[in-house]
């Protein structure tokens, strides 16, 4: 069977599961069952990032979010594949010329995963607790509550996060739920997280389809697997983003939700070191173009936190 639409994407175990489950959908909406016809289908190409080289230091030190996506989408312009998956909280705000996101899969649970021996939640941690991540936005988050907690870096796939918890090199580590859930491992989540406690990052639990700008026969078919709702949470979420021109370098987290016809909005920015915060909060009733209504909302929280805030974060990156 010649392929329908040739996926790419990085070569982690999650990627790849994300992969999967875009190949899943795209086969159900085809009506094709058998796994083999799927597989010819809708292949899947691995694609090594910089980001997946570099495992010894934080990505801010070696570049930035756009580690993870650069060789994916140099695949994409080069025609070698139709469509990138992408992990949307890996994504800068901007793209690279040619290139366009088309849109989103539902979004999974975007909490974060507490991944500890002996405790569910941050409180529960013992005094002076080693906790590991990457993220400075986690690190911000945990030092603001739990400033008795020391925090080191922690970088890899969720496999070997989840093997140095159980070899006690760290007490603790967060995990986004839904890359748990993609890989069917849940169950190793000690607690679940609360959006009140910590605010995820921009994006958390969502994919995110990438083609060639102008590619209308590939948008046409990726078109039926593609969530609206997603689409205006992101909206609202990455508008927010790129008015604090965040990076890496900032620790920003922010969360969309929609209940009927309502969307709610919170979000955050934080001192590297937990020092101080500025959060903000607010619900509109969505009307006739939900999509720019909910990034004129980001853009709006955005700029206020970035007042607020001044030089002590904006400049960070």
């Amino acid at each position: 069977m010649q392929p329908v639409l040739r996926l790419g994407s990085r070569g982690s175990p999650l990627a790849l599961a994300q992969s999967r489950l875009t190949r899943s959908l795209l086969a159900a909406v085809m009506g094709i069952k058998d796994a083999a016809e799927a597989k010819s289908a809708f292949p899947i190409t691995r694609i090594t990032t910089s980001g997946d080289r570099i495992t010894d230091r934080r990505l801010i030190e070696a570049g930035g979010k756009g580690l993870f996506t650069k060789e994916v989408e140099q695949a994409l312009l080069d025609d070698d594949i139709d469509v990138a998956v992408h992990s949307m909280k890996d994504m800068p705000v901007l793209q690279p010329d040619g290139l366009s996101v088309v849109g989103f899969l539902p979004r999974e649970d975007p909490r974060e995963a507490l991944i500890a021996r002996g405790a569910r939640t941050l409180g529960e941690l013992p005094k002076g607790a080693r906790i590991g991540t990457a993220s400075l936005r986690r690190q911000a988050q945990v030092q603001l509550a739990r400033p008795d907690c020391v925090v080191d870096t922690l970088r890899g796939n969720v496999g070997t996060r989840l093997e140095k918890i159980a070899k006690g090199e760290f007490d603790a580590t967060f995990l986004a739920l839904a890359g748990l859930k993609r890989l069917d491992l849940e169950d190793k989540a000690s607690g679940i997280i609360s959006a009140d406690i910590m605010l995820p990052a921009p994006a958390q639990g969502a994919i995110g389809l990438q083609i060639r700008e102008q590619d209308h026969a590939r948008q046409e078919k990726l078109s039926p697997i593609l969530c609206t709702q997603t689409a205006i949470c992101l909206s609202v979420e990455r508008a927010f983003l790129a008015a604090l021109d965040g990076s890496c370098r900032t620790p920003i987290a922010a969360l969309a939700e929609i209940e009927a016809d309502s969307l709610r909005f919170r979000g955050g920015v934080y001192t590297p070191e937990g020092t101080q915060s500025w959060i903000c909060e607010q619900t509109i009733v969505l009307g006739a173009s939900p999509l720019r209504e909910a990034a004129q909302l980001g853009a709006t929280q955005g700029h206020i936190l970035a007042e607020k805030a001044g030089n002590r974060i904006k400049w960070q990156g």
